[in-house]
C-alpha cells in the first residue's frame, strides 16, 4: 500500500470516512480537503440500483448546471457550410466537416464536445471507433445531433453536460471547481441528482439512489446521505 503524503494525511484528518454527510456539509468539506496547487474539479459519483446491461434500465441524460462546470468547454461543430456562420457566432471553437473528420481519423480529439447535424451523421458515424471510447460521439439524446447547432453550442458553453450510467451502475459527473462557493456546488449537485431521479427507469426496482460520493481531483471521496437532498 502506497504511503500517504502529508497533504493526504491532513485531508483524511478533517473528515470521517465512516460518516454519511449532509450535502451542504460535504460541499464545504470538499473545499477544505482539496490540497492540489491547481483549482481541481469537483465530481459526483452516484451509484444507482439499475442493471445497465439491460436496455430498459439505461440512464442517460443532460442537465444544465445553474453555475456551470467552471470549465470552458472546447466545442467542435461538424456541419455543412451553410451552418458554419451560425456555429461560429455561437462560440464554437472549431467548425468544419471533412477536414476535421480526417483529423479525427488521424487521432485528433482535442475537444470536449462534438456537435453535428443529422444530415452528416453518415460521415460522422464512421468515427465511432475513435470518439466512442472517449465519450465524444454525438448523440440525439444529448442534443449534440441537431440542425439547431447554434443553440446547441450556446447550451454547452452555458454549463450543459451529458451523463450516462456506466457498466457498474454509476453516474460520474463534474459539478464545478473547488474554487466555487459551497452553495454553488450544492445547487449544481441538486440539479444533477434531481435530473437523475426524474430519469428513473420503470424497470428499476428497489432503492434507486444507492450511494452518492463527492470528491475533488486527488481528494478522498465524501459519503453523502441521499435523504439530505430534496427530491429524493
Amino acid at each position: 500500500m502506497a504511503k500517504l503524503t502529508k497533504n493526504q494525511k491532513l485531508a483524511n484528518a478533517k473528515f470521517d470516512r465512516t460518516k454519511a454527510y449532509k450535502l451542504n456539509e460535504a460541499t464545504a468539506l470538499v473545499k477544505e480537503i482539496s490540497y492540489t496547487k491547481f483549482d481541481p474539479s469537483v465530481d459526483l459519483n452516484v451509484r444507482l440500483g439499475v442493471d445497465p446491461r439491460k436496455a430498459n434500465q439505461m440512464v442517460r441524460g443532460t442537465v444544465t448546471l445553474p453555475h456551470g462546470t467552471g470549465k470552458v468547454a472546447r466545442v467542435l461543430v461538424l456541419c455543412t457550410p451553410d451552418k458554419e456562420a451560425e456555429a461560429k457566432a455561437a462560440g464554437a471553437d472549431f467548425v468544419g466537416l471533412d477536414e476535421f473528420i480526417a483529423k479525427i481519423e488521424g487521432g485528433w480529439t482535442d475537444v470536449d464536445v462534438i456537435i453535428t447535424q443529422p444530415s452528416v451523421m453518415a460521415k460522422v458515424g464512421r468515427l465511432g471507433r475513435v470518439l466512442g471510447p472517449r465519450g465524444l460521439m454525438p448523440n440525439p439524446k444529448t442534443g449534440t445531433v441537431t440542425d439547431n447547432v447554434g443553440q446547441a453550442v450556446t447550451d454547452v458553453k452555458g454549463g450543459k453536460i451529458d451523463f450516462k450510467v456506466d457498466k457498474f451502475g454509476i453516474v460520474h459527473a463534474g459539478i464545478g471547481r473547488a474554487s466555487f462557493e459551497p452553495k454553488q456546488l450544492e445547487e449544481n449537485a441538486v440539479e444533477l441528482i434531481q435530473t437523475i431521479v426524474k430519469l428513473k427507469p420503470s424497470a428499476a426496482k428497489g432503492t434507486y439512489i444507492k450511494t452518492i460520493f463527492m470528491s475533488s481531483t486527488m481528494s478522498p471521496g465524501i459519503n453523502i446521505e441521499p435523504k439530505s437532498i430534496a427530491g429524493i
